[in-house]
């Protein structure tokens, strides 16, 4: 009994020890690895054939999405230096090198540092540190935490671009995360990557990357990237893309593998064994989950909360949580600020103004007459006062700030006498201009707003900080839902899209097509160059279906029912008001 007993109590130390070790006594990951992709070589040197998406839980977006994708757009001037997105980099034909970072006093792994495989250098914290604000801008390897267990280091990626999963086209959004294990058994390493999009898969999309570590390899710097220009003379703003049902590459997949189309268009339920005795009995409905899109993620009303203030570049910040975007550049002038918001929480904006500068308010610029983009002006205004440039001091005395826009901004906030103006006189612009630019110089800086005619409404304007690099676009660029186009006040469906164009030509990415000019939307996150052009390809691509179904005759309605945005209602929510708008436009210009 006492033998039973001891053995039983050794057992159990014994058995603690061998548990606790794994988080004791933890692998180290860092070395060059060497990339073993025999059993895909052919998908991942030259890239998988377009049509080829067996194994992909794409739902019925990512399909279409997909299969209008055409390779010529990898030629465009602002494409030609994406790298691989972090969704997939770790796929790329080439081998990588991981070190780790450490405090030097306590030794302590701060973090690990990735570079290779055709993607950017990468780091994962392990400092414990929160991911950034949801209002971050987006990057290609997004931001990364791990937290090692053992053998596994296990990361948490967020705040990734739009990209791909693979490289015919099969895509995921900037709304993806994804979770990766890092597992090492002696010289082999394997990457368990999980990715998760809400817009174009329909369940999680998992896979497994091997790797061997090589002594001797010697990684080449891929150094910097810059665009050499457009390989093919394209009207501005063209967007090489396959129209729906009209991809031949698709057809000719089918043709030469002799695969079912079903099977080859991915679908969760084509990664599960029962697909295989659905297609024994033809007759079999198709699940409905497999042909459902994600629902849409819809913009709710910002409720009037804390603001955040995010440095956008040198001294231009984003307040964020006044219900539409506001943008504050401060200096020893004085502060400027671009839009008011919704007026709901105009105290706390005051008090964040407050915070970053102990000067007043002297300019305020409107991009619209937008309710959720002036409302605060009165308010604003009254927190700030007047400088004399052209008038007497004297007769400005007491007075606000300015409140800058274009004239027509005026026109749509005012009325004639006798009549309900859509906004107090407190609230309308004091200073105003007709031309296509007004400039301004203040903190050291030009600052010009653009007017862009006949685009979400007819007195549009973007303001352009030249110095800081950055552009504060207002509702023309809306990373929350689609666009609304104000038709009663001369909003143009052509004449967004162009000033969307205008504003990608303006931004100028730092290298890799990530950074340089930054991009305040009129709602959402920060953005650059590479985020507004996918804007600007949804835009057109939509608009290109949409003339090609008026040139076939159909009637609005039938449009709608041809669902042309289908693969983007996902990211931007409901589109009638958008298919509505582009439909009158192009029906008109025909």
């Amino acid at each position: 009994m006492r033998y039973t007993t001891r053995l039983t109590v050794v057992a159990a130390a014994l058995l603690s020890t061998l548990v606790a070790r794994p988080a004791m006594a933890q692998i180290d990951l860092t070395g060059e690895w060497a990339n073993r992709f025999h059993e895909d070589a052919p998908a991942r040197g030259a890239g998988p054939e377009i049509g080829d998406y067996t194994g992909l839980p794409l739902n019925e977006a990512g399909r279409l999405k997909a299969e209008s994708w055409e390779a010529g757009i990898l030629s465009t001037r602002e494409r030609q230096c994406i790298p691989h997105v972090v969704t997939y980099a770790m796929r790329g034909p080439a081998n990588f090198r991981m070190w780790k970072e450490t405090e030097p006093l306590t030794g302590q792994v701060v973090a690990y540092h990735t570079y290779g495989t055709y993607g950017r250098p990468r780091t994962i914290w392990l400092d414990g540190r929160p991911h950034p604000s949801e209002f971050a801008p987006h990057t290609w390897t997004g931001f990364s935490t791990g937290k090692t267990e053992g053998n596994k280091l296990t990361v948490e990626t967020t705040h990734i671009k739009t990209g791909w999963i693979q490289r015919n086209g099969a895509a995921v959004s900037d709304l993806a995360t994804m979770t990766e294990h890092f597992i090492r058994h002696g010289d082999m390493l394997t990457v368990v990557t999980i990715v998760n999009d809400p817009v174009y898969l329909a369940e999680p999309f998992i896979r497994t990357s091997n790797w061997v570590l090589s002594v001797n390899q010697q990684l080449n710097s891929f150094g910097a990237c810059g665009p050499a220009g457009d390989e093919v003379a394209q009207p501005r703003g063209y967007v090489s893309h396959h129209l729906p049902g009209a991809n031949d590459h698709v057809k000719e997949f089918l043709s030469a593998h002799s695969v079912p189309a079903e099977g080859a268009a991915g679908g969760a339920d084509t990664t599960y064994p029962e697909f295989m005795k659905r297609l024994q009995q033809p007759n079999t409905p198709r699940p409905t989950v497999a042909l459902s899109p994600t629902l849409p993620i819809r913009r709710q009303p910002a409720p009037a909360g804390d603001i955040e203030a995010l440095r956008v570049q040198d001294n231009v910040y984003l307040f964020a949580g006044a219900g539409g975007n506001i943008v504050a550049q401060v200096g020893d002038d004085g502060v400027l600020l671009v839009d008011s918001g919704n007026g709901q929480a105009t105290d706390k904006v005051i008090a964040a103004v407050k915070r970053l500068s102990d000067k007043p308010i002297h300019y305020l610029m409107n991009t619209s007459a937008d309710p959720d983009h002036r409302s605060g002006n009165e308010s604003l205004a009254k927190a700030g006062s007047r400088i004399g440039t052209q008038m007497v001091a004297a007769a400005l005395a007491g007075e606000g700030a300015a409140i800058l826009a274009h004239e027509k901004v005026l026109n749509a906030m005012s009325a004639p006498t006798g009549k309900q103006a859509a906004a107090p006189s407190g609230a309308w612009p004091t200073d105003t201009y007709f031309t296509d630019v007004r400039n301004i110089h203040f903190n050291g800086e030009a600052v010009q707003m653009l007017h862009q005619p006949a685009a979400h409404a007819d007195g549009d304007s973007v303001v352009f900080f030249r110095r800081s690099d950055v552009i504060a676009t207002g509702d023309l660029f809306d990373l929350t839902s689609y666009p609304v186009i104000d038709v009663e006040h001369g909003g143009t469906f052509s004449g967004l899209l162009d000033a969307v164009n205008r504003v990608v030509d303006l931004a100028i990415p730092k290298d890799w097509e990530e950074g340089g000019t930054m991009i305040v939307p009129g709602h959402g996150r920060l953005a650059d160059q590479a985020d507004i052009v996918e804007y600007r390809d949804m835009l057109t691509i939509v608009r290109d279906r949409i003339q090609d179904l008026i040139k076939k005759g159909r009637t609005l309605e039938q449009v709608k029912a041809a669902r042309p945005s289908l693969d983007y209602d996902g990211r931007y929510g409901p589109s009638d008001k958008l298919i509505e708008a582009a439909y009158r436009d192009l029906s008109r210009r025909r």
